[in-house]
Protein backbone atom coordinates (compact mmCIF):
# COMPACT_ATOMS: atom_id res chain seq x y z
CA UNK A 1 0.00 0.00 0.00
CA UNK A 2 1.06 3.64 -0.39
CA UNK A 3 2.77 5.09 2.68
CA UNK A 4 4.10 8.67 2.80
CA UNK A 5 4.16 8.98 -0.98
CA UNK A 6 5.82 5.65 -1.67
CA UNK A 7 4.19 3.34 -4.19
CA UNK A 8 4.72 -0.41 -4.21
CA UNK A 9 4.32 -2.91 -7.03
CA UNK A 10 4.04 -6.62 -6.39
CA UNK A 11 4.75 -9.21 -9.05
CA UNK A 12 3.91 -12.89 -8.97
CA UNK A 13 5.52 -15.22 -11.50
CA UNK A 14 8.71 -13.19 -11.95
CA UNK A 15 10.72 -16.18 -13.19
CA UNK A 16 8.48 -16.81 -16.20
CA UNK A 17 8.87 -15.43 -19.71
CA UNK A 18 6.70 -12.32 -19.29
CA UNK A 19 7.28 -12.01 -15.56
CA UNK A 20 11.07 -11.80 -15.80
CA UNK A 21 10.90 -9.02 -18.37
CA UNK A 22 8.23 -7.19 -16.38
CA UNK A 23 10.17 -7.42 -13.12
CA UNK A 24 13.18 -5.75 -14.76
CA UNK A 25 10.92 -3.03 -16.18
CA UNK A 26 9.27 -2.41 -12.82
CA UNK A 27 12.51 -1.84 -10.88
CA UNK A 28 13.59 0.74 -13.46
CA UNK A 29 10.21 2.48 -13.59
CA UNK A 30 9.92 5.84 -11.79
CA UNK A 31 6.33 4.89 -10.96
CA UNK A 32 7.44 2.64 -8.11
CA UNK A 33 9.71 3.10 -5.11
CA UNK A 34 9.63 -0.59 -4.25
CA UNK A 35 9.00 -3.79 -6.19
CA UNK A 36 8.11 -6.89 -4.22
CA UNK A 37 8.48 -10.32 -5.77
CA UNK A 38 6.79 -13.36 -4.25
CA UNK A 39 9.24 -16.23 -4.68
CA UNK A 40 9.64 -19.89 -3.88
CA UNK A 41 13.39 -19.68 -4.40
CA UNK A 42 15.84 -16.73 -4.67
CA UNK A 43 16.11 -14.83 -7.94
CA UNK A 44 19.40 -14.81 -9.84
CA UNK A 45 19.61 -11.01 -9.92
CA UNK A 46 19.25 -8.07 -7.54
CA UNK A 47 18.30 -4.40 -7.61
CA UNK A 48 18.10 -1.70 -4.90
CA UNK A 49 14.32 -1.40 -5.37
CA UNK A 50 13.75 -5.14 -5.46
CA UNK A 51 12.45 -6.92 -2.38
CA UNK A 52 12.18 -10.70 -2.56
CA UNK A 53 9.48 -12.18 -0.35
CA UNK A 54 9.70 -15.95 0.24
CA UNK A 55 6.15 -17.19 -0.17
CA UNK A 56 4.36 -20.51 0.21
CA UNK A 57 1.56 -20.41 -2.35
CA UNK A 58 -0.14 -23.40 -0.75
CA UNK A 59 -0.24 -21.65 2.62
CA UNK A 60 -0.53 -17.94 1.77
CA UNK A 61 0.08 -15.35 4.44
CA UNK A 62 -2.02 -12.24 3.95
CA UNK A 63 0.44 -10.07 5.84
CA UNK A 64 2.95 -10.50 3.00
CA UNK A 65 0.65 -9.34 0.24
CA UNK A 66 0.76 -5.57 0.57
CA UNK A 67 1.05 -3.40 -2.53
CA UNK A 68 -0.70 -0.73 -4.54
CA UNK A 69 -0.47 -2.52 -7.90
CA UNK A 70 -0.29 -6.29 -8.37
CA UNK A 71 1.00 -7.94 -11.53
CA UNK A 72 0.27 -11.65 -11.95
CA UNK A 73 2.28 -13.57 -14.55
CA UNK A 74 1.77 -17.04 -13.12
CA UNK A 75 1.29 -19.83 -15.61
CA UNK A 76 2.30 -23.39 -16.32
CA UNK A 77 1.37 -26.28 -18.60
CA UNK A 78 -0.48 -29.47 -17.79
CA UNK A 79 2.65 -31.43 -18.72
CA UNK A 80 4.87 -29.47 -16.33
CA UNK A 81 2.25 -29.37 -13.57
CA UNK A 82 1.68 -33.11 -13.84
CA UNK A 83 -2.11 -33.14 -13.86
CA UNK A 84 -5.15 -31.03 -14.66
CA UNK A 85 -5.71 -30.48 -10.95
CA UNK A 86 -2.17 -29.20 -10.42
CA UNK A 87 -2.44 -26.98 -13.49
CA UNK A 88 -5.67 -25.45 -12.19
CA UNK A 89 -4.03 -24.75 -8.83
CA UNK A 90 -1.26 -22.68 -10.44
CA UNK A 91 -3.30 -20.92 -13.12
CA UNK A 92 -6.52 -20.43 -11.17
CA UNK A 93 -6.22 -20.84 -7.42
CA UNK A 94 -2.91 -19.09 -6.83
CA UNK A 95 -3.83 -15.91 -8.78
CA UNK A 96 -7.20 -15.75 -7.07
CA UNK A 97 -5.65 -16.20 -3.61
CA UNK A 98 -3.11 -13.44 -4.26
CA UNK A 99 -5.80 -11.12 -5.61
CA UNK A 100 -8.01 -11.62 -2.56
CA UNK A 101 -5.18 -11.07 -0.10
CA UNK A 102 -3.97 -8.02 -1.98
CA UNK A 103 -7.41 -6.46 -2.04
CA UNK A 104 -7.83 -7.08 1.68
CA UNK A 105 -4.54 -5.26 2.30
CA UNK A 106 -5.21 -2.19 0.21
CA UNK A 107 -4.30 -3.00 -3.40
CA UNK A 108 -6.38 -1.08 -5.91
CA UNK A 109 -5.10 -2.39 -9.25
CA UNK A 110 -4.60 -5.97 -10.43
CA UNK A 111 -3.19 -7.06 -13.79
CA UNK A 112 -3.01 -10.65 -15.02
CA UNK A 113 -1.82 -12.54 -18.09
CA UNK A 114 -4.32 -15.19 -19.19
CA UNK A 115 -4.53 -16.35 -22.81
CA UNK A 116 -6.27 -15.77 -26.11
CA UNK A 117 -9.50 -17.77 -26.13
CA UNK A 118 -10.04 -17.62 -22.37
CA UNK A 119 -13.66 -18.59 -21.77
CA UNK A 120 -15.24 -20.20 -18.72
CA UNK A 121 -17.71 -21.96 -21.03
CA UNK A 122 -15.04 -23.41 -23.32
CA UNK A 123 -14.87 -27.16 -23.89
CA UNK A 124 -11.05 -26.82 -23.98
CA UNK A 125 -9.76 -27.28 -20.44
CA UNK A 126 -6.91 -24.75 -20.76
CA UNK A 127 -9.20 -22.00 -22.05
CA UNK A 128 -11.84 -22.88 -19.48
CA UNK A 129 -9.42 -22.46 -16.57
CA UNK A 130 -8.23 -19.12 -17.95
CA UNK A 131 -11.84 -18.03 -18.30
CA UNK A 132 -12.66 -19.18 -14.78
CA UNK A 133 -9.92 -17.07 -13.25
CA UNK A 134 -10.97 -14.02 -15.28
CA UNK A 135 -14.58 -14.42 -14.16
CA UNK A 136 -13.77 -14.85 -10.49
CA UNK A 137 -11.24 -12.03 -10.43
CA UNK A 138 -13.90 -9.73 -11.87
CA UNK A 139 -16.23 -10.77 -9.04
CA UNK A 140 -13.74 -9.40 -6.49
CA UNK A 141 -14.62 -5.85 -7.59
CA UNK A 142 -11.11 -4.45 -7.84
CA UNK A 143 -11.21 -0.73 -8.66
CA UNK A 144 -9.00 -1.63 -11.63
CA UNK A 145 -8.71 -5.09 -13.20
CA UNK A 146 -6.56 -5.46 -16.32
CA UNK A 147 -6.60 -8.73 -18.25
CA UNK A 148 -4.09 -9.50 -21.00
CA UNK A 149 -4.83 -12.29 -23.47
CA UNK A 150 -1.76 -12.93 -25.63
CA UNK A 151 -1.59 -15.44 -28.45
CA UNK A 152 1.51 -17.64 -28.63
CA UNK A 153 4.32 -15.87 -26.76
CA UNK A 154 7.69 -15.27 -28.40
CA UNK A 155 10.85 -14.97 -26.34
CA UNK A 156 13.67 -16.88 -24.69
CA UNK A 157 12.36 -19.13 -21.94
CA UNK A 158 14.60 -20.65 -19.29
CA UNK A 159 12.62 -23.85 -19.85
CA UNK A 160 12.30 -25.37 -23.31
CA UNK A 161 8.81 -26.14 -24.61
CA UNK A 162 8.98 -28.13 -27.84
CA UNK A 163 5.42 -27.34 -28.87
CA UNK A 164 5.95 -23.62 -28.45
CA UNK A 165 9.24 -23.71 -30.40
CA UNK A 166 7.50 -25.42 -33.30
CA UNK A 167 4.51 -23.11 -33.05
CA UNK A 168 6.61 -19.96 -32.98
CA UNK A 169 8.54 -21.16 -36.03
CA UNK A 170 5.32 -21.72 -37.94
CA UNK A 171 3.96 -18.36 -36.77
CA UNK A 172 7.05 -16.53 -38.00
CA UNK A 173 7.04 -18.33 -41.34
CA UNK A 174 3.41 -17.59 -42.12
CA UNK A 175 3.15 -14.26 -40.27
CA UNK A 176 1.98 -12.27 -43.34
CA UNK A 177 -0.98 -14.64 -43.78
CA UNK A 178 -2.08 -14.82 -40.15
CA UNK A 179 -4.81 -12.40 -38.92
CA UNK A 180 -3.51 -9.89 -36.38
CA UNK A 181 -5.54 -11.40 -33.54
CA UNK A 182 -3.81 -14.77 -33.92
CA UNK A 183 -0.24 -13.66 -34.59
CA UNK A 184 2.39 -14.61 -32.02
CA UNK A 185 3.34 -11.71 -29.76
CA UNK A 186 6.68 -10.89 -28.17
CA UNK A 187 6.69 -11.34 -24.41
CA UNK A 188 8.35 -7.94 -24.13
CA UNK A 189 5.29 -6.32 -25.69
CA UNK A 190 3.02 -7.98 -23.15
CA UNK A 191 5.22 -6.80 -20.28
CA UNK A 192 5.31 -3.27 -21.69
CA UNK A 193 1.54 -3.29 -22.07
CA UNK A 194 1.06 -4.35 -18.45
CA UNK A 195 3.32 -1.62 -17.08
CA UNK A 196 2.00 1.10 -19.39
CA UNK A 197 -1.71 0.46 -18.91
CA UNK A 198 -1.31 0.15 -15.14
CA UNK A 199 -0.06 3.74 -15.09
CA UNK A 200 -3.13 4.94 -16.98
CA UNK A 201 -5.37 4.21 -13.98
CA UNK A 202 -8.24 2.67 -15.87
CA UNK A 203 -11.44 2.31 -13.90
CA UNK A 204 -13.21 -1.03 -13.88
CA UNK A 205 -12.57 -4.24 -15.80
CA UNK A 206 -10.59 -4.08 -19.06
CA UNK A 207 -9.48 -6.84 -21.44
CA UNK A 208 -6.57 -6.44 -23.87
CA UNK A 209 -6.61 -8.94 -26.72
CA UNK A 210 -3.46 -10.14 -28.46
CA UNK A 211 -3.75 -7.84 -31.48
CA UNK A 212 -3.92 -4.83 -29.15
CA UNK A 213 -0.71 -5.93 -27.44
CA UNK A 214 1.28 -5.77 -30.68
CA UNK A 215 1.52 -1.99 -30.50
CA UNK A 216 3.42 -1.82 -27.20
Amino acid sequence: MTISGFKTALIVGATGLVGDILAHLLVESPAYDRVQVLTRKPLTWQHPRLQEVPFDFDHPNGLLVRADDIFCCLGTTIKKAGSKEAFRKVDYQYPLDIARLGLENGASQFAIVTAMGANASSTIFYNQVKGDVERDLAALSYPTLLIFRPSLLLGNRSEKRLGERIGSGVMRLFAPLIPAKYKAVDAEKVANAMLTTMQQHHVGHHVFESDNLQRY
